[in-house]
């Protein structure tokens, strides 16, 4: 039943202060991300034409009212124009909190749809995050955004893919200074339960997890911090005994070396930069951000809205599609796991 399963992404300009418009209509133009995923566009078609002309591409779109209207046998590009925003109020390279709350409305609908099963996942474009919060949307990042219009109460996570590896998290956008009130032994545990559960789902069939320190050199054994002793080495050995394969700690300045060189599956870091750090001086233009735990697929590029290129017509392209990629791939196997005990 998967095998034959072709999911339907939404997929969204982001910020158009910054490069998403562009991505999208270079993308879109290419084509070939069509060959494997049924895509639906959802913003406004006038901010779609100023990143056709920013990439200097042309190419038609259909539009549409409902997901479901959409032909994708044909060539045009299916498309929802919510007619929301307009380009001549748009100061190119500057955040706004009134777009900030264009594009968070622009988020919420894409999740109005998504909830109604009449698509399988969201792929959005880089967001800016300070000008959605000052637009109205007043949360620390969109995967709290998203928790919160699904009405979602579980567990759920930020994590980062690079070249296969999973990069997850004990806390993520919080301040320093709160992220280590935020590390304890219950969280920690939640972080590698997710990173073994998301890590299956995209393939990986006995994923091998590692486990940051939070101090310098592993606390040295208890001389520059107790920690790893008291919290994370009791919560890596309870997650043992549920069955994950997941070592640790390990000093956090070499834990990505191991990772990278393919001795693991997934870093799981206790604080945000810790990770990230890493993952994006390793590749910064291939990463990807999945929002997991979700009952719905949600990813985008790692990076931000580059606003000091935008309108050059130089974004480089390559996380956008890593991301639309995966979200096809968590789709699938998502749809899967609803399809099984399900009767043919």
């Amino acid at each position: 039943m998967t095998d034959e399963f072709r999911p339907t992404l939404l997929l969204t300009m982001g910020d158009p202060t910054g490069i998403g418009p562009e991505m999208t209509a270079r993308i879109l133009a290419e084509g070939s991300i069509r060959e494997a995923v049924d895509i639906i566009l959802l913003g406004d078609r006038r901010i779609l034409e100023m990143g056709k002309a920013q990439a200097g591409v042309s190419f038609e779109v259909d539009l549409i009212d409902v997901p479901g209207a959409a032909d994708h046998s044909a060539k045009a590009i299916p498309m929802i124009d919510l007619a929301n925003m307009d380009p001549a109020t748009i100061t190119l390279g500057k955040p706004d909190p009134k777009v900030g709350a264009l594009v968070g409305d622009t988020l919420k609908a894409a999740v109005e749809m998504a909830r109604s099963g009449a698509v399988h996942g969201i792929c959005f474009a880089p967001l800016h995050k300070k000008a959605m919060f000052d637009g109205g949307y007043r949360f620390n990042d969109e995967h709290q955004l998203f928790a919160h219009l699904l009405g979602f109460n579980g567990v759920f996570r930020e994590m980062n893919v690079l070249d296969g590896q999973w990069m997850s998290r004990v806390t993520s956008h919080v301040s320093l200074r709160e992220a280590l009130d935020l590390i304890t032994h219950d969280r920690i545990i939640e972080a590698l339960r997710l990173t073994d559960t998301m890590l299956r789902r995209a393939g990986t069939e006995a994923p091998r997890i590692a486990v940051a320190a939070l101090n310098p050199h592993n606390g040295e054994g208890g001389l520059f911090g107790t920690e790893e002793i008291d919290i994370i080495r009791p919560a890596v050995e309870a997650a043992q005994a549920e069955g994950i394969d997941c070592q640790g700690p390990f000093p956090s300045d070499t834990v990505y070396l191991k990772a990278f060189a393919g001795d693991f599956d997934s870093v799981v870091a206790m604080y945000h930069d810790q990770g990230q750090i890493a993952t994006k001086l390793k590749g910064f233009n291939k990463g990807v951000t999945v929002t997991s735990g979700l009952p719905i697929v949600f990813t985008t590029p790692a990076h931000g809205t580059a606003h000091d290129i935008v309108g050059k017509g130089i974004a480089d392209t390559g996380a956008f599609v890593t991301a639309i990629k995966l979200a096809t791939k968590l789709a699938t196997a998502q749809h899967g796991v609803q399809s099984e005990g399900q009767p043919e």
